[in-house]
């Protein structure tokens, strides 16, 4: 009997450290997706469409190496599913074009989604900040605290106000 207590222990000690390894895995990912866009973001906020253009195809990749495997709950698996694609279509058309109008159409896509994605995760490993644009009624994730308008760029780079701190786990 002890034996199979043992043996059961050792099981649950083997399959918890997988699981636990698995998250380690999409938290880091997540968080290089984050690191993406961030440079994406910045790129668009000092108006660089040239240099989006490539970022967007980095997003792209760095989205599609979160693992879809290890996310603590279904609910998280799923919104991670739903987001990660809008990201992707939407990365993907800025990378299809120089229009920086455009880019930044498209970045309001890539933006609510990861907004999404950072709020209901809470997998960030730094602290994140959400933040809004009143002019268009647009949000945004950013890695300071210091407003950096990626929609409107050099003509109201600083306009905008901090929403929201997402704490760093």
């Amino acid at each position: 009997m002890k034996r199979i207590i043992l043996i059961a222990a050792l099981f649950i000690c083997v399959s918890v450290q997988s699981l636990m390894a698995q998250n380690a895995a999409v938290t880091t990912k997540f968080n290089k997706s984050l690191d993406s866009y961030y440079a994406l973001k910045n790129a668009l906020a000092t108006d660089k469409p040239a240099e989006a253009e490539k970022l967007a195809l980095n997003l792209v990749a760095a989205v599609k190496a979160v693992p879809h495997t290890g996310f603590a709950t279904d609910a998280q698996h799923h919104l991670w599913m739903e987001q990660s694609a809008v990201i992707i279509e939407h990365s993907n058309v800025m990378a299809a074009t120089a229009d920086l109008a455009g880019q930044r159409k498209s970045f309001r896509e890539v933006s609510d989604a990861f907004v999404k994605l950072a709020a209901e995760l809470k997998i960030n490993s730094k602290i994140a900040y959400i933040q809004f644009c009143p002019m268009g009624k647009y949000n945004w994730l950013n890695e300071v605290k210091a407003v950096q308008n990626p929609f409107y760029g050099s003509q109201m780079y600083d306009c905008g106000e901090v929403k929201e701190t997402l704490a760093g786990k």
